[in-house]
């Protein structure tokens, strides 16, 4: 599969601080995953959880290490394209000392295609992805039909996909999408209470930012 010529992500700055290179030195044997075109055998990844979960798009990773905090029984890969983040979360599973959660730096689109397995997700995590706010850019959306066929195989029976956006537009935009689709079944949720408020959620709300949450489960 080729590289998408259509990016749903922003190429930001890659201006990486001390601790965040420090980290990456220091712990990419433990926590980094290097994209490949082999198959993860997520099982021996996470030999002991009960369930496995990929989070698109992590940011600077602070929910993502509290919800692996939270919940040690699961097992997260968690994949990102910016390497500044890859090692700040490096240093908060250090800090934390979490044992079920592994990084890859990288296309999830390519990774789910390459990396992924059919029927061996349990769930996947999609807070605040890049809403692309300009009509003309809206093609750019991760979530759109195409997303939801390369998903729908990798997870299993029941599996679910959980998105948060801060955007209305994106929101109405989500709800459309998988309303014409027959892949999965769900909709809008209360925001719950595992989602940890991170930083920049909270600097949207303080904006009048509406947040909603949205949970879809395979067909």
């Amino acid at each position: 599969m080729e590289e998408p010529t259509v990016r749903s992500y922003r190429i930001r700055g890659t201006r990486i601080t001390g601790p965040q290179q420090l980290a990456l030195d220091t712990h990419w044997d433990s926590y980094g995953i290097e994209q490949g075109t082999n198959f993860l055998d997520l099982s021996s990844l996470f030999p002991d959880s009960q369930q496995i979960i990929m989070e698109i798009g992590f940011g600077m990773g602070e929910a993502t290490a509290l919800i692996g905090k939270a919940f040690p029984e699961t097992g997260f890969l968690a994949v990102d394209v910016h390497r500044p983040g890859v090692g700040k979360l490096f240093a908060l599973i250090h800090e934390h000392g979490l044992k079920n959660l592994r990084v890859i730096q990288g296309d999830a689109h390519l990774i789910l295609h390459d990396m992924i397995e059919d029927k061996s997700l349990d769930g996947i995590h999609l807070f605040f992805p890049d809403p692309w706010p300009k009509k003309r850019h809206n093609k750019r959306r991760i979530v759109n039909a195409d997303f939801l066929a390369l998903i729908a195989p990798k997870l299993k029976d029941g599996g679910f996909i959980h998105i948060a956006t801060d955007w209305v537009p994106y929101a109405e935009w989500i709800e459309e999408v998988f309303a014409a689709s027959a892949l999965f079944d769900g909709g809008k949720v209360e925001r719950p209470e595992w989602r940890p408020l991170t930083r920049f959620e909270g600097q949207g709300i303080t904006k009048d930012h509406q947040v909603n949450d949205f949970r879809y489960i395979k067909s």
